[in-house]
């Protein structure tokens, strides 16, 4: 009589990930990933970002109902769309080998299986902490490819939080001559003239206006990216906008109803642009805008050191939260380290 062994599946891994659980309910869980199959690889993530604005709003519940954030967060709500980390494994037909650095988009948990449209290979030179800002770098492109910007335009940016920052580093990239952030919290503005502003004015934007004329040698600027999250912003950057300017609102609110236009669209012809991370194109894809980022990086054209100013173990991701809420203007980027 012939005995045969059992076939033994590979083992399965036990990862972890956060999870919202309710309104102001954040915590850690356990789920199982198989491994890689074809075109699939399984990443350890080293570091993930915290979008302080989508997260946050989702976290507290900070949209009206109807909304299309209503239709969007139920729970249990997985956060986080920006992280990196390293291949463990590959399965058959893979680009990528053990050991390479990748970047993806989907959750603060400690590994992932990912398909090959799900990450983006992160060159050498670029280390983890400047690679992170992949994600918020991609909507802070869209803003600029919703501007439209010329060669040596005049651009205003209000707001210099994490997204602000990443529209600072694209109208500088875009050639952009005259770049005015402003800001009402100081600690914002050395960061944005890190990143290529060329004026910094720190005051809320309904108070900036004569700064804003003098740093443009008595000019409104012909680009305005509201990039705040703040509804009641809209009309100030209405305000500001030169005659027949671009006003791109940006930063996308939980209260689209309390953005107002004011007479200004038409008295002085601004066209109003919404942008977002998913309006892509066949020119302007995920991949290509990453790859875009990327080499912008690597060359050091743009300035990424120093916007980290927190960092969690995934074991303090409530007071991870806390933080953003109670004291959101102490912060820039906060990360968890998986490691």
């Amino acid at each position: 009589m012939n005995s045969t062994s059992p076939v033994t599946s590979p083992p399965s891994l036990e990862a972890r990930r956060m999870v919202f659980t309710g309104k102001q309910q954040v915590d850690l869980e356990s789920f199982e990933l198989k491994p890689p199959g074809e075109g699939e690889i399984l990443v350890r993530t080293r570091t993930s970002l915290m979008s302080t604005g989508t997260e946050n709003i989702v976290f507290n519940r900070l949209f009206d109902p109807g909304t299309h954030w209503d239709r969007w967060a139920k729970y249990p709500f997985y956060p986080g769309y920006a992280s990196v980390g390293t291949v463990e494994a590959v399965g058959p037909g893979t680009s990528v080998k053990e050991g390479d650095h990748v970047a993806f988009g989907l959750g603060h948990r400690s590994h992932d299986l990912l398909r090959e449209s799900d990450y983006w290979p992160i060159p050498a030179e670029v280390p983890f902490g400047e690679a992170v800002w992949f994600s918020l770098a991609k909507i802070g492109f869209m803003g600029a490819k919703a501007a439209e910007y010329r060669l040596g335009d005049r651009v205003l940016i209000i707001g210099a939080g994490p997204i602000g920052q990443m529209s600072i580093r694209w109208a500088r990239a875009a050639g952009a001559a005259s770049i005015i952030a402003v800001d009402a919290v100081a600690g914002r503005l050395a960061l944005a003239r890190q990143g290529g502003a060329t004026t910094v004015i720190e005051a809320p934007i309904e108070q900036a206006r004569e700064q804003i004329l003098a740093a443009n040698h008595g000019a409104l600027p012909r680009v305005v990216i509201d990039s705040t999250g703040n509804a009641r912003v809209f009309e100030s950057a209405l305000k500001m906008a030169a005659r027949f300017g671009t006003v791109v609102i940006l930063g996308d609110t939980g209260q689209p109803q309390m953005q107002h236009l004011t007479g200004d669209v038409i008295l002085r012809g601004l066209t109003v642009r919404g942008a977002h991370a998913t309006h892509y194109t066949d020119e302007w894809s995920n991949t290509t805008i990453n790859r875009l980022f990327f080499d912008l990086a690597r060359r050091g054209d743009f300035a990424l050191s120093g916007l980290i100013s927190h960092r969690f173990a995934p074991e303090q991701c409530r007071e991870a939260y806390e933080l953003a809420n109670r004291d959101r203007a102490s912060t820039m980027g906060i990360v968890f380290d998986w490691t």
